[in-house]
């Protein structure tokens, strides 16, 4: 007798871009096991490679449900009927409500089991059950690594006039209540297993990748410095002529927006809740960074624009004020909210988006006059090059075996050069070649 599906048990032809939805929603009910290769009437078909859908389910669930369900679930093989099937078979989490990590913590991201089929979440139970969470703390996690080394942040330091002794792990917060190195320290360790990304994207979307650069797994200080340089580069300067011997420079984006921007990022980035990192990216238009973990609990965004601080990371922020990337508290928020306004940020339950629009606008009257200056570079070019086309034909008529090196040698122009107005000319029909390149002569067209 065939078993049909139940609130525990989910059957799926073959692997499907719903595998996050239904996990998800079994996760958040108390667990239960999706078969791959079994018909939704119980009808046995089997899988065609089993070991390779066996690694793409478990790469999809790793990489795509939040928070992280290492721990939570086991992906296995069985034989029905003389059948190879598949079986994903997922616990109960804690860390409840579980969501598809694109989606986030919202509606279309949260899923519950009930009955046989996955059922969307509403807000109410979504507070719900994030209300009886039992929260995570960097500072009280144990790192599953103990063997690290702090040499780039005691550099850090030591460029402030600073030093670190015997007892700053103790004096950082990053030891847990039974003296082992925590998640906490984990972060600033000179090797680790968080990844700082930037990337740079053709044109004003994500659909075209230009560039995809790591600055992560190190101390996360030397990460965001790194951050820091690299759009320090990006943030070109546009220069402009004000008259004789004067220049006026400006940034395509306000620096200290740019900075203060970076180091928020990274100062109330959630790391608690589920690893990720900040995330760093460079359009065409316009400088994005989103960080994770929403508004802090108990802050309103009035109060999130007006600068009251109220730090996710109180000690990330303790070792950003030893080493000055942190001015003054709550400070960086209304001057950032002054020269971009508050439509530059994007508020959702579990990131907070902030763009920086390119300014490239260049005054109406210095416009005129780099205007000029560059239609009078392209003028003298083009006499240039027309005075050059003259002497060739010239030398051409006078002496038709003549070759390109003597062109060049009587011309003082390079043998490049010389190639480039020839090819030119022949195109314009103003001269041809008659007979090989050796022993052959030019012809210059009437």
């Amino acid at each position: 007798m065939k078993q049909l599906e139940t609130n525990r048990i989910e059957y799926k032809l073959k692997l499907t871009d719903d595998l996050e939805k239904e996990a998800v929603s079994f996760l958040n009910a108390g667990g239960g096991d999706i078969y791959f290769g079994i018909a939704n009437d119980g009808a046995v078909v089997g899988i065609d490679k089993p070991d390779e859908v066996q690694q793409k389910i478990k790469n999809r669930l790793i990489n795509n449900v939040r928070p992280s369900i290492m721990g939570l679930f086991d992906i296995l093989t069985e034989e029905r009927d003389g059948k190879t099937v598949v079986v994903a078979n997922l616990a109960g989490g804690t860390q409840t409500p579980y969501y598809i990590r694109q989606k986030g913590r919202s509606e279309s991201g949260c899923f519950i089991r009930i009955g046989s089929s996955a059922q969307p979440m509403d807000e109410s139970l979504i507070d719900q059950l994030m209300a009886h969470r039992h929260p995570t703390s960097l500072t009280t996690t144990q790192s599953i690594r103990q063997d690290l080394t702090f040499n780039q942040l005691k550099i850090f330091y030591e460029g402030k006039g600073l030093a670190l002794n015997n007892n700053f792990a103790k004096s950082l917060d990053f030891l847990t209540p039974e003296g082992k190195y925590n998640q906490f320290a984990l972060m600033f360790a000179d090797e680790n297993s968080y990844s700082i990304r930037v990337a740079k994207w053709w044109g004003t979307d994500r659909l075209d990748l230009r560039e995809n650069e790591e600055y992560g797994y190190c101390s996360i200080v030397k990460a965001m410095q790194m951050v820091l340089d690299k759009f320090e580069l990006e943030n070109v300067t546009q220069a402009r002529k004000v008259g004789i011997g004067a220049r006026q420079e400006k940034r395509i984006v306000d620096n200290k927006s740019l900075r203060e921007a970076i180091i928020n990022a990274f100062a109330h980035n959630d790391y608690a809740e589920n690893g990720d990192t900040p995330i760093f990216e460079i359009f065409e238009d316009r400088f994005e960074i989103t960080t994770y973990g929403g508004l802090v609990k108990g802050l309103s965004k009035e109060e999130f624009f007006s600068g009251v601080s109220r730090p996710r990371n109180r000690e990330i922020m303790r070792i950003f004020k030893d080493l000055d990337f942190v001015e003054r508290l709550g400070s960086g928020m209304p001057y950032i909210v002054k020269n971009y306004g508050r439509d530059a940020f994007k508020f959702t339950n579990s990131v907070i988006r902030f763009a920086l629009p390119f300014d490239r606008s260049v005054d109406e009257d210095e416009g005129e006059k780099l205007e000029s200056e560059v239609k009078g570079r392209v003028k003298s070019r083009v006499k240039s090059r027309v005075k050059s086309r003259v002497k060739i034909l010239t030398l051409m008529r006078k002496n038709p075996v003549i070759t390109v090196k003597e062109m060049a040698e009587a011309l003082e122009l390079s043998l490049k050069t010389i190639e480039k107005h020839i090819k030119s000319l022949r195109d314009d029909n103003k001269i041809r070649r008659v007979g090989p390149d050796n022993g052959g002569h030019w012809e210059v067209v009437k």
